[in-house]
């Protein structure tokens, strides 16, 4: 990794001298060039190895192959990484598992820690912000937990999507979670939801979960006028939902049946908190004898080309 990048706006000066951005992604911010961040705990904790680094390679080929520079983020001895490539996406694809997932509540012991991190929806939304990044794609978003009304179990993503002026292109909120409830939080939250070519909000691994966007756009430059105006106004951040490509997605009454097994299991093994979305994609994957993971590589190559495109147009508008 190599130089200090300045502070985003927002956020400590303390936070930011953390901060290491690759040499090609600042270059590329500083000159207005469009970048779209990933995240890494779909390295890290949503895929077995060395599925998950063949998916790593291949998101950021399709980013560039878009036309804007992917910046891969992570948590790596001791400070805030971005455009993390190379070995070091390999350390992570390796590490699997053993590394950390960091949340917003984990920054401050693994900077001190020095430990090896993947890094969350809302981190990786905090770092990029940092690093002056607008864009971010990702698989699903975490949201509202099935049974939350009992153990209160809601993703920090839906906070910092209020609060962090980032865009984060998804296929919907991962199918494990309760979805209408999701998107009451992030109505009450003020985030607005942007259905890409769709009015449905998509369920992840299927293009529909019976619920409507707030708004469809069916282009990239309506999305990215959208966005420019919501984040240049200080509202936070805002979801664009991009659903799976039709040839990727399962069917409701193929995937259902299994995620609530996959619940079982978990309530019975005492999974919970941080490390229940990453059992539950695993025990999926093993229940659809691999097809969830498909699935899911799939719709995330596509988020990133969406968000490539939307960044393309991001970038000729703000330099008009």
């Amino acid at each position: 990794m190599a130089k200090l990048s300045p502070p985003g706006d927002g956020f400590p000066v303390s936070l930011s001298t953390h901060l290491n951005v690759s040499p090609e992604v600042e270059s590329a911010v500083a000159a207005g060039q469009p970048v779209v961040a990933l995240e890494s705990t779909i390295i890290t904790h949503g895929m077995p190895f060395p599925q998950n680094l063949e998916m790593a390679r291949s998101v950021e080929s399709v980013v560039r192959a878009n036309g804007a520079l992917p910046a891969t983020i992570a948590i790596m001895d001791g400070r805030l990484c971005v455009g993390v490539a190379g070995g070091e996406i390999e350390r992570l694809a390796r590490a699997g598992g053993s590394a950390a997932k960091a949340s917003r509540r984990d920054i401050a012991a693994l900077l001190v820690s020095g430990e090896l991190a993947g890094t969350t929806v809302a981190t990786t939304m905090q770092i990029a912000a940092l690093a002056g990044i607008t864009l971010f794609a990702t698989g699903g978003i975490g949201g509202v937990h099935r049974g939350a009304e009992a153990s209160f179990d809601i993703s920090a993503d839906l906070e910092e999507l209020s609060r962090t002026p980032v865009a984060v292109v998804c296929a919907g909120a991962k199918a494990i979670l309760d979805i209408p409830k999701t998107l009451e939080v992030l109505e009450t939250r003020g985030v607005p939801v942007l259905g890409y070519r769709s009015d449905d909000f998509p369920a992840f691994w299927t293009r529909s979960s019976g619920r409507k966007v707030d708004r469809r756009y069916d282009s990239p430059g309506e999305i990215a006028a959208v966005i420019d105006m919501q984040t240049g106004m200080g509202l936070g951040g805002a979801l664009v939902a991009n659903p799976i490509p039709e040839a990727a997605a399962r069917d409701p009454q193929e995937i259902e049946p299994h995620i609530g097994a996959a619940i079982r299991d978990a309530e019975a093994e005492g999974i919970e908190r941080n490390a229940l979305t990453p059992y539950l994609l695993r025990r999926i994957f093993e229940l659809t004898d691999g097809r969830s993971l498909a699935a899911n590589i799939a719709l995330v190559e596509h988020n990133a080309a969406v968000a490539a495109g939307i960044a393309v147009a991001l970038a000729d508008r703000r330099r008009r």
